[in-house]
């Protein structure tokens, strides 16, 4: 079976923001319902996260001082990711000649795959995003909410809430673990309730239970979203600075910064089926 780099579980770049929650509303106007506007902001992104699936995009990663741009696109209920540019400059013809006949090769795969290896593959996809989205679920146990202010932006008028550590939270599982040493902020529309802008950071060491691993205070992410075809909203930009100390002594450190664009519904081309 033919496979190159699998794409970044999308629910996965949605997750780690989804964990903390920080922003701020204008004074002045009566102070709104700060649990209201969680609620239906958490219901706004699940919606957001089981569409995700059902759409093909492309994914621009910063590479050293370069960039990389992928085409991610679902085949037979798994998404595949063929590299497109290069530094924002489209490939050459042969090289893009090659990188379509490498997604074919994938396609036809999948295409032959027993009812197995099919279901398998699936699942693997699946678990990631079942796994992630029990971690979005956290969020009104994990932190506390407050009301902080109103503000502009883009052409979006969105409340601003500040997320901080509850105490006497207790993740309920490993992934969730890292959740009581952080605060962030969430910029939500007011009229769709969907998250504009997210904002969070590590304030404490967080030791992951399992691993000889500790996330350190420096670690920070910035997730944005935007509304797109189909009425749904989906991450258009994604910034990560990691810090961790590995085996408690040796520090490691990592960046991201990723852009989403060019959302589009699939269609009914059976190589592009979200379906199983």
């Amino acid at each position: 079976m033919i496979e190159t780099r699998h794409p970044k579980s999308f629910s996965s770049v949605l997750a780690i923001p989804l964990l903390a929650v920080v922003a701020s509303i204008g004074a002045g106007a009566q102070q709104p319902n700060v649990q209201e506007i969680v609620k239906k902001s958490v219901a706004a992104t699940d919606a957001d996260f089981n569409a995700a699936p059902h759409f093909n995009y492309e994914e621009r990663d910063r590479v050293g001082k370069g960039s990389k741009t992928y085409r991610v696109t679902m085949i037979q209920g798994s998404p595949y990711q063929r590299l497109i540019a290069i530094n924002g400059k489209p490939l050459p013809a042969a090289q893009a000649a090659q990188e379509q006949k490498k997604e074919e090769q994938v396609a036809a795969s999948r295409r032959s795959e027993s009812s197995g290896e099919r279901q398998r593959r699936i699942a693997k996809f699946d678990k990631e995003r079942t796994r992630d989205h029990l971690m979005m679920q956290q969020l009104t146990e994990a932190f506390n909410f407050t009301y902080i202010g109103e503000r502009k932006v883009r052409s979006f008028k969105v409340y601003m809430l500040k997320a901080t550590p509850r105490p006497g939270y207790r993740p309920p599982n490993m992934q969730t673990q890292v959740l009581p040493g952080m605060q962030g902020e969430l910029w939500i529309d007011q009229q769709t309730y969907q998250w504009v802008k997210v904002m969070a950071q590590v304030i404490r060491p967080v030791s992951i239970e399992g691993f000889l691993a500790q996330v350190e205070p420096g670690t920070q992410f910035e997730i944005e979203k935007s509304p797109v075809v189909g009425g749904t909203w989906q991450i258009t930009h994604f910034a990560m600075k990691s810090s961790a100390k590995v085996l408690f002594m040796f520090n490691r450190s990592s960046q991201e910064d990723d852009t989403y664009s060019d959302y589009q519904r699939i269609g009914s081309n059976a190589n592009e089926s979200p379906g199983r």
